[in-house]
């Protein structure tokens, strides 16, 4: 009998009046962005619906995506949707995919995702890092391009975000990310995108947002998961406390392996991928990744419906 996992999606996914059409169906979506509201002391649901600018502040879209999977959640638990084999989350979607397992209190998540954020624009001042998107240029390739981009300008720049075969990102100083997306146009990449990000996440320019991140994680409570967590840094699934919380650290400044990521479910008999927030972006990607995986969004009324 084939399995299921259920991926949550990390930043970019964000839009205004995202799970709008579900909270008109169920009361579920409002009362848990009011949860969130109440703990970041400022109300979520009517930035999500009202403040395109604030919503996209790395540390507001963090608690934002993170609480809309949550709601998502919490409405496939009402309609007594089946859980799934194993959970899995694209960077920020970790910490989703852990409230989900049951290793996180959903407010102390709420909490740490937005000192996530802060720690993360605080380590890297805006204007100084970039993130460009490479497309159609083999892992390698880019790898080298990166590291031939370092010498020349002897600053940071990584492939960061694995995303699926063709589709890598890149992070860093933004002119060593300059330089190595010149270079990965130079070695055959169809295209060479910069993204509209403030922050270079992924990469070791993010090494002081985590130890600031180490120190929150310290004091929070996690307990083991309930259901089988992948995680970004090394495709593995830990069952200790400890150990997610050392992965959640070194996520940081590591790469999101989601290519593999998806392969390792393919291999412990995952068919069917359910992407568990608002958009579409992990279910594009799954497509690319392993024609044997089918993958279907579940962010709005109308897919919500299908798979009750």
């Amino acid at each position: 009998m084939s399995k299921q996992a259920w991926v949550f999606p990390g930043q970019g996914s964000q839009f205004l009046g995202m799970l709008s059409d579900l909270a008109a169906e169920y009361s579920t979506i409002e009362s848990t962005f009011a949860i969130a509201s109440e703990v970041l002391q400022y109300d979520l649901w009517d930035v999500v619906n009202n403040n395109e600018d604030k919503l996209a502040q790395t540390q507001v879209t963090q608690p934002a995506l993170l609480t809309a999977s949550y709601a998502i959640y919490k409405v496939l638990q009402e309609l007594d949707v089946p859980l799934p084999e194993y959970m899995a989350g694209h960077s920020l979607g970790e910490y989703s995919a852990l409230v989900c397992a049951g290793v996180i209190d959903f407010k102390d998540a709420i909490k740490l995702v937005e000192a996530r954020g802060k720690f993360m624009q605080q380590a890297v001042p805006q204007g100084v890092g970039a993130m460009y998107a490479i497309i159609g240029l083999a892992d390698e390739k880019v790898i080298e391009s990166c590291q031939l981009a370092q010498n020349d300008t002897n600053m940071v720049v990584a492939a960061v975000n694995f995303n699926s075969p063709g589709q890598v990102v890149i992070a860093g100083n933004k002119e060593a990310a300059e330089r190595a997306a010149a270079l990965c146009k130079e070695q055959g990449a169809k295209r060479a995108l910069p993204l509209p990000v403030s922050v270079p996440s992924h990469c070791e320019l993010m090494k002081p947002a985590a130890e600031q991140l180490s120190d929150l994680l310290n004091d929070i409570d996690f307990s083991a998961p309930n259901i089988a967590v992948i995680n970004n840094v090394d495709v593995a699934m830990e069952s200790e406390p400890e150990a997610i919380k050392k992965a959640l650290k070194a996520q940081l400044y590591s790469p999101v392996r989601w290519t593999e990521t998806v392969n390792q479910l393919h291999d412990l008999g995952v068919s069917n991928l359910y992407e568990v927030g608002p958009g579409k972006v992990l279910t594009g990607l799954t497509k690319r990744i392993n024609k044997a995986v089918s993958c279907k969004a579940i962010g709005t009324s109308e897919s919500v419906s299908e798979l009750k």
